[in-house]
C-alpha cells in the first residue's frame, strides 16, 4: 500500500541441530530412552489380558512369560533378551517396596533362580503369562503361591 512502510523482513534462523542417531552393533539390545514410560508399558501389557500361554510364543497369539515382558518393551523401544535368566541381568536392580509400573519382576517357580518373568502395574500388582493352562492375567505379588517365589525386581529403563 502506498504510504506505509515494509516490515522488515525477519532474519534467516539457522537450522536446528539434529542429533545423530548411532545404530546399535548386531545383537546389541538398545538402550533405554529417556522419555520411556512405565505406565504405556503397563497399558500395552494390560491390553493383552487374555492372551493364551503358549510355550515358545512371542506374539499375540500365545505368549510364554520372557515373549511377553519381550513383546511388550519391544513396542516401547526396549529390547530385552528372549530367556529369563538373560533378562534377569539386564537393568538395575529394584528394591520391592520401590517397584514402578514398567520395572520387571522374577520369580522362582520351577528351579532354583529366575525361571518366571512378569510386568509390574503399581501397587502389589503385577501382568504375566503365567502357565500352560492359563491366559495373560493380574495377579498380586503378596499372594501366598507368589510372595515366596518373589527373587527380585529391574529397572530396564530410566
Amino acid at each position: 500500500m502506498p504510504g506505509v512502510a515494509a516490515a522488515p523482513s525477519p532474519a534467516p534462523r539457522a537450522p536446528e541441530a539434529v542429533p545423530e542417531v548411532v545404530p546399535a552393533a548386531p545383537g546389541a539390545s538398545r538402550p533405554a530412552r529417556s522419555g520411556f514410560d512405565g505406565y504405556a508399558v503397563t497399558g500395552t501389557a494390560l491390553a493383552l489380558r487374555g492372551t493364551p500361554y503358549r510355550d515358545g510364543g512371542t506374539d499375540p497369539g500365545g505368549f510364554d512369560c520372557s515373549g511377553f515382558t519381550q513383546y511388550v518393551f519391544s513396542r516401547h523401544g526396549v529390547g530385552l533378551p528372549r530367556e529369563v535368566r538373560d533378562q534377569y541381568r539386564v537393568g538395575k536392580p529394584v528394591e520391592p517396596q520401590d517397584l514402578a509400573p514398567g520395572d520387571i519382576v522374577f520369580f522362582t517357580t520351577t528351579a532354583p533362580g529366575p525361571t518366571h518373568v512378569a510386568i509390574a502395574i503399581g501397587g502389589d500388582e503385577f501382568v504375566h503369562a503365567p502357565s500352560s493352562t492359563g491366559v495373560v492375567r493380574v495377579e498380586h505379588l503378596s499372594s501366598s503361591y507368589w510372595s515366596p517365589r518373589f527373587l527380585g525386581a529391574r529397572r530396564v529403563a530410566n
